[in-house]
């Protein structure tokens, strides 16, 4: 968003220079990016000064030109200067650019002026033309003043040349309140006030003048949808003269980017940027019957824009409309049939207020983007209709030479109330990590707009003005406090403190939903089977459960009569009604719960599934047709056990009734999860032919564990690693997991990370055997470790291997 310097200070009166004001605002949250200036001649006419021609002679070598005597004030005294303008003569006031100002033309070319002869006679600067000071483009004569202006005076000050700067703001989408120059300034009024202690006042235009002239032509409003439209309110004028805009006006508008039109789209353009209120003109003599109705067209109307395109209406597009038709897509785009023209000399003007998410619907809609609907998507003020209203009434009175003919139309049922929140010192402190005087929350809450009640109390309740539409909890007031005293005063803490557990107590809901976020980041998908399920079969693959499932007393049918003892079948018809439709690598997740009788009691727990079936990888060049596997399943569920933090986990096979190969993974004595296959009887029964693997977590087993955990922070080691390596021949029956284990309990201290990365099993070892191939590292956060220290660790290690599993070591 652009917004001019210049335009700005017309609007508060503060003491801070373009750079001061852009720092402020950056400061405190509306991000001045850039700073552009904006000279309506490029130099600005450096240089160049007013000059009185003194005397004027024919030069002695060329009829053409002539030798002129000029008075350029008392810095640059008398110069003689060669001109070929025939308009020159004695006792004019002309510019003239003095030796070594430059000259910018109005082809963008540049212009030096030195010291030259000219035909034999000097020449001490030029006496210039429109064209040669980039203020026209006559080239007919020098370019002759009308008084008697100071000689010496520089052009610019005389010409009442001004450069101004512009700020680009990158405005966040909150601040609907700063999109227009009344905005900014409360923002920069607020925070000089605070920070520099300068007394900055806004200087609102004044509306006090505002009056009917006659009553020659009233325009009827009626609205049907209060709740698409809160506030709708117009006026009419009559003896418009459609021109271009004064110079002021064009300016103020090219400053910010926008190319002047007329003087009436000029006017609402410009109060919709000095107050961020957008308006509309219509013409009103194409408006039947001199009735505006606020309503939705049927679905699939046509309609024309201001830009020629014919749209197809939605049913739920709010529409300006006469008693025959649309006129304007509200809040959006003007219809083409109701324009200012140059014949225009009656004008309806708008100024409205319209909810944010039905005009955010109608622009996306139509893929159109205004600046109208910009400012309505994010929130417009309705306490500011009435007052834009007057204003570009009063410019158009002014401009346009138009007569305020009606009344003002006001539809306003229910005008907005001032937003109250509640403000408590200790919380605002507590966020900020320092204290704060009362006095200075009370000081920048007023004058950022706020009513404040609890004057000197630690508690206030705070009034929001309608304009904040982004300020509605108490942390938002924090917020503006915070800002507004700037983030950089709060103090850093001296040290940093990090809690030592989790800041709310671990609750059942919330490990499902990270246990779900997690799964779908690993490109898992969720799926929700029935939770009943055929008793009969699943007392075939389990005869114990024949007394132990859960039955209904009136199934509607016998295959699905009992409440599911286990996630696997549901999980397994799922994978099998994917494959059946040519979706056979699949990743599927399921949280629900599993019922089973103990003696006259049902146990409920809650469970969360995994299934792996099909392909390892997507296929592509760099891999093959890998299938899901053991390790597959099992990596999955040491990376969810990983993202909670659990170590020590132990694995230990066990007999499942529905998995083969099944494995459990134990913390503490407690089982939270098992693996496996499902059993080929299972998938048989269910019409899965492909190879598929399982895990089911035991949740609530899960939350108590977590509750339990303490979080504990350690120091980045300063000090290097050390490895070793070591090639152990082992039984058979030793798993990775008893060496481990027999590893860290002969070195505690030194011992960071045990890892296998080879196995072998084959004719070359003695029957019964295999060998493991393992890495040992080592580290001392104390100090570097000596290989004096490193030998008495591996031996340790050794010794513990050799006396825990009976390991030998390989040569």
């Amino acid at each position: 968003m652009r917004i001019s310097w210049d335009w700005l200070r017309s609007l508060v009166d503060v003491d801070v220079s373009a750079e001061e004001a852009a720092d402020l605002l950056t400061s405190s949250g509306l991000e001045v990016e850039h700073i552009e200036v904006i000279e309506p001649v490029k130099g600005m006419l450096a240089g160049v000064v007013v000059g009185h021609v003194l005397e004027v002679a024919d030069h002695p070598d060329a009829d053409r030109l002539r030798v002129c005597r000029v008075d350029l004030g008392a810095e640059h005294g008398e110069a003689q200067i060669v001109c070929g303008a025939p308009n020159v003569a004695k006792g004019q006031s002309v510019l003239v650019a003095t030796v070594g100002a430059e000259l910018h033309m109005q082809d963008g070319s540049a212009l030096t002026i030195r010291k030259a002869k000219i035909r034999g006679v000097e020449s001490q600067g030029m006496i210039c033309a429109e064209d040669e000071l980039g203020l026209g483009e006559s080239h007919e004569g020098i370019m002759v003043l009308e008084g008697s202006p100071k000689a010496g005076t520089p052009a610019s000050a005389h010409l009442g040349l001004k450069s101004d700067r512009v700020f680009e703001i990158g405005l966040t989408p909150n601040r609907s309140d700063a999109l227009g120059h009344l905005g900014v300034a409360r923002e920069l009024a607020a925070v000089a006030n605070y920070r520099t202690g300068a007394s900055a006042t806004l200087q609102l235009p004044d509306v006090s003048s505002y009056a009917q002239d006659d009553e020659a032509r009233q325009v009827q409003v009626e609205v049907k949808d209060p709740h698409a439209c809160p506030r709708y309110a117009g006026t009419t004028l009559t003896q418009v003269q459609v021109a271009p805009s004064p110079s002021w006006l064009q300016e103020r508008l090219k400053s910010i980017g926008l190319k002047p039109i007329n003087n009436v789209v000029d006017i609402t353009n410009f109060v919709q940027h000095e107050l961020g209120q957008p308006l509309h003109a219509f013409d009103a003599d194409r408006i039947a019957e001199d009735r505006i109705i606020v309503r939705h067209l049927t679905e699939g109307t046509a309609f024309t824009t201001l830009d020629g395109t014919e749209r197809k209406l939605s049913d739920e597009d709010l529409m300006i409309t006469d008693p025959q038709g649309g006129l304007c897509m509200a809040g959006v785009f003007g219809g083409l049939g109701s324009g200012v023209t140059n014949a225009t000399t009656t004008v309806f003007l708008e100024s409205a207020c319209f909810a944010p998410i039905g005009i955010r619907r109608t622009a996306r809609r139509h893929g159109l983007n205004t600046d109208a609907s910009f400012r309505f998507e994010r929130g417009v003020d309705p306490e500011l209709a009435e007052y834009a209203l007057k204003r570009a009434a009063l410019l158009m009175r002014e401009v346009c030479g138009a007569k305020i003919s009606a009344p003002i139309t006001d539809h306003y049922p229910h005008p907005v109330e001032w937003v109250k929140v509640d403000l408590h010192l200790d919380r605002l402190e507590r966020i900020a990590g320092s204290s704060i005087p009362a006095v200075d929350v009370e000081q920048v809450l007023e004058l950022l707009g706020c009513r404040v009640e609890g004057s000197g109390a630690k508690r206030w309740q705070v009034a929001v003005p309608p304009f904040r539409v982004d300020v509605r909890r108490e942390v938002d007031l924090i917020e503006e406090v915070l800002r507004v005293r700037g983030f950089d005063r709060i103090p850093a803490p001296a040290h940093l403190m990090l809690p030592s557990g989790p800041r709310e107590e671990i609750t059942l809901d919330g490990l499902r939903r990270a246990l779900a976020t997690h799964l779908a980041a690993r490109g898992f998908q969720e799926v929700m089977t029935p939770s009943l399920v055929n008793g009969e079969q699943h007392v075939s693959w389990h005869a114990e459960w024949k007394g132990q499932l859960v039955r209904l007393r009136n199934p509607l049918s016998k295959q699905l009569d009992v409440l599911r003892p286990d996630l696997t079948t549901g999980m397994v018809e799922a994978a099998a009604y994917n494959a059946a439709r040519q979706q056979r690598d699949v990743r599927l997740f399921e949280q629900g719960r599993t019922y089973l009788r103990k003696g006259e009691r049902v146990v409920e727990r809650n469970c969360t599934g995994l299934l792996v079936c099909g392909k390892q990888w997507t296929e592509n060049w760099n891999t093959g047709d890998e299938q899901v596997d053991h390790w597959t399943i099992k990596a999955e569920v040491e990376a969810i056990l990983q993202r909670f933090g659990m170590q020590s986990l132990q694995h230990s096979e066990v007999e499942d009734p529905l998995l083969s190969d099944a494995l459990a993974i134990v913390i503490e004595k407690r089982e939270v999860a098992r693996l496996g296959r499902p059993r080929n009887a299972v998938q048989q029964a269910l019409g899965q032919d492909l190879p598929c693997w399982m895990a089911t977590f035991f949740d609530d087993g899960l939350v108590e564990l977590l509750r339990k955990r303490r979080t504990e922070h350690q120091e980045v080691p300063r000090y290097p690693a050390v490895r070793r390596d070591l090639s152990l021949l082992l039984d058979r029956s030793v798993t990775f997991e008893e060496l481990e284990r027999s590893a860290y309990q002969a070195e505690r201290k030194l011992l960071r990370r045990v890892q296998l990365f080879d196995v072998y099993e084959g004719d070359k070892l003695p029957k019964g055997k295999k060998s493991y191939a393992l890495s040992f590292t080592l580290q001392d956060r104390d100090g570097t470790l000596t290989d004096a220290q490193v030998e008495k660790a591996m031996a340790r290690i050794r010794g513990g291997l050799e006396k825990g599993v009976k390991a030998e070591l390989r040569s």
